[in-house]
């Protein structure tokens, strides 16, 4: 039980990542407040949570709204009087969307997170982790394939994770030593967002390619790495990348 008596909000987390993040910080023993925009998913794992005997609470959030967020933080600490732990999760990627539509989200709503939960931590203490990308340290270039990354979207998608460092950084500066900032850069995990990949052998055989570990990774994996900055055994790291991507980057 890492966070026993731990207040936590996480955006996005109604599927993938953030989905298994509050599942697992929930069995941890943290009260999770679960941010989503979509009511059905979010109101779901919040029942998850609470028949596996945790404590949860689902509010509707666009993280692209500021006023979102900031109702998000205050609906964390009316419900527990605190706020413990604050992930910035919540993404979105896809020829379906704008730049103005992925910076919003991908970016903005960091920043929103970032800013307000920092100024509510501030005085009790408190952790924010933040979820980057390998597409935040590295560009790509897809042979064959440029509606992937060569798009107005998927141009945004890296700005938008190369940006969520930089916040990470200086945030992470901002809130020393009260507040720790970090960072999670995963790799191609398997996930509605990456569901491209699978159903495109060529594409899917280019992310396996460039994985020495040779697959896609799971929610799971990613969760496990944001209990670990979310709880002690991080206690001396902040402003910090944590890279999860099977080796993708280190090619």
């Amino acid at each position: 039980m890492k966070l026993q008596g731990k207040a936590a909000l996480i955006t996005g987390a109604g599927a993938g990542i953030g989905r298994a993040i509050a599942l697992l910080f929930g069995a941890e023993g943290a009260s999770v407040l679960i941010a989503e925009l979509n009511e059905e998913s979010g109101r779901a794992v919040a029942r998850e949570i609470e028949d596996a005997g945790g404590r949860a609470r689902f509010l509707p959030t666009d993280t692209a709204r500021e006023d979102d967020v900031k109702s998000a933080i205050a609906a964390t600490v009316d419900a527990w009087g605190r706020l413990d732990i604050l992930v910035n999760n919540a993404g979105i990627g896809g020829a379906a969307y704008t730049w103005d539509q992925v910076i919003a989200v991908n970016l903005s709503g960091v920043y929103y997170g970032c800013l307000h939960g920092l100024q509510t931590m501030r005085e009790q203490g408190g952790v924010i982790v933040n979820m980057a990308s390998m597409a935040g340290l590295v560009g790509f270039t897809v042979a064959g394939l440029p509606e992937v990354f060569g798009s107005a979207p998927g141009n945004a998608y890296i700005a938008a994770k190369h940006g969520v460092l930089g916040l990470t950084k200086q945030f992470a500066l901002a809130g020393a030593p009260e507040v720790r900032v970090n960072c999670i850069c995963p790799g191609w995990i398997e996930t509605a967002l990456t569901q491209p990949l699978t159903q495109a052998q060529p594409l899917l055989d280019w992310a396996l390619q460039g994985t020495p570990m040779g697959r896609l990774g799971q929610p799971e994996e990613i969760a496990k790495a944001a209990l670990f900055l979310a709880g002690d055994d991080s206690s001396f790291m902040t402003g910090a990348p944590l890279v999860v991507d099977g080796g993708w980057t280190a090619r």
